[in-house]
């Protein structure tokens, strides 16, 4: 990949093994819903910023018959891995991963029946340029679905895990990231070229209250706090010294065992007709 579309990437983590993790947990039913209705036999489907590629495996399920196929792509290699491994496990054989730069798509115009992307606009430099390509490969008729964070919320408070919230978003605005932008995502969209009643906005949601649920995503922060991309980026760039991120995961642990704990994240969601 060519350096410009390297420096053009901000995401603010790496591809740890808890960040797969989290990514791995994802699938159509609980973080992309509201494509399900529009996904029939024989589409060709491009997934953009796959990761370990659950989402992008599941999309391949419900296109697979009458010659279905699905693409995803990442813009490092290090997930990519798992992700065909995933695919091997589940027996699924019509998508490919490979990858590629979001502002520079290798495909021709009009190659995809629906281009989908998940949580990835707001971890690069211009949303609106990633947005273009994704336009650019749809088909005529074709939809693009795009998915992306608008707030947060938890309970009960507390110093760590506001100390965490506030860390991410300094680092996030400080590598030129979109924090939080599902409540904005569809005027990104018409700056892109799409029309406004070609747009049909929504709004999904994750809760973690249960005690699977907060050891997941407690659990999984927890350990990022440690040992991640983002962990050594937040020393290395000033923003946090070893023993306050200590201090943050031991928060998030706290939060795992309060039975009272609850985590939301909201979301906004799209549906943009070429």
């Amino acid at each position: 990949m060519a350096e410009s579309a390297v420096r053009k990437q901000v995401y603010t983590t790496d591809h740890s093994s808890a960040v797969l993790r989290t990514h791995s947990w994802r699938t159509l039913a609980n973080s992309a819903a509201y494509v399900i209705p529009h996904l029939r036999p024989g589409m060709t489907v491009l997934d953009v910023g796959c990761g370990p590629g659950s989402l992008t495996v599941d999309l391949a399920k419900r296109v697979a018959p009458e010659g279905g196929k699905v693409v995803g792509i990442d813009y490092v290699a290090d997930p990519l891995d798992s992700a065909r491994q995933n695919a091997v496990d589940q027996e699924v054989t019509n998508v490919e991963f490979k990858v590629g730069d979001i502002h520079a798509l290798e495909f021709p115009d009009e190659s995809f029946d629906l281009v989908h992307a998940h949580q990835v606009l707001q971890h690069i430099a211009d949303p609106v340029q990633g947005l273009r390509e994704m336009r650019r490969v749809t088909k005529r008729g074709g939809i693009v679905a795009l998915r992306e964070s608008a707030a947060m919320s938890w309970y009960p408070e507390s110093e760590g895990i506001s100390a965490w919230w506030n860390l991410f978003q300094r680092m996030g605005k400080e590598k030129g990231g979109n924090l939080e932008p599902g409540r904005y995502v569809h005027v990104w969209a018409q700056e892109a070229g799409f029309e406004r009643d070609s747009i049909t906005c929504s709004a999904g949601s994750w809760c973690f209250a249960s005690r699977e649920e907060r050891e997941y995503i407690g659990g999984t922060f927890a350990e990022r706090m440690l040992s991640s991309g983002f962990a050594t980026a937040a020393v290395e760039g000033g923003f946090a010294t070893e023993e306050e991120l200590a201090k943050i995961s031991a928060s998030w642990r706290a939060f795992v065992n309060d039975d009272n704990g609850w985590l939301g994240i909201l979301h906004g969601e799209l549906i943009c007709r070429k």
